[in-house]
């Protein structure tokens, strides 16, 4: 695949992919005779993990060492375990706070939701209470 396809694919810029490639986030891509790069199967794949794991908050710097260390082959199996394990519980402790956050925002709109509903019941109360004066006098 061309660059202009792998960046549609992926929804990433030509120049994004260039400069991953660049600072070593994904291993370099195949080339062609000609120098063009060309995207086969296993780079997609590496484009995909890297997009995947930088969306959940993973830092460049954690994934270009994996990438390096996975480039040293076999040798660094448990390197890469320990990193990847580190990145998981950081991730972990930070859907935690998200989750906490979010259980805040939760509370915070119930008590707006009850408080609107309060007023509204107080409106629907005075309504009520005008017509039953209305049909009384």
């Amino acid at each position: 695949m061309t660059i202009t396809e792998v960046s549609k694919k992926f929804g990433l810029s030509a120049d994004t992919l260039r400069y991953y490639e660049r600072i070593g986030l994904i291993p370099p891509v195949p080339r062609t005779k000609s120098g063009i790069r060309d995207y086969g199967e296993e780079s997609c794949a590496w484009i995909e993990l890297m997009k995947c794991m930088r969306k959940s908050g993973v830092q460049i710097d954690a994934l270009i060492e994996y990438v390096s260390l996975f480039q040293k082959g076999d040798s660094t199996l448990e390197a890469r375990k320990t990193l990847l394990t580190e990145q998981r519980d950081q991730l972990l402790e930070r859907m935690r706070d998200m989750q906490a956050s979010l259980d805040r925002l939760n509370l915070k709109i119930e008590h707006y939701e009850q408080g609107l509903m309060r007023v509204e019941k107080k409106l629907l109360d005075m309504k009520a209470a005008r017509k039953g004066e209305e049909a009384a006098g």
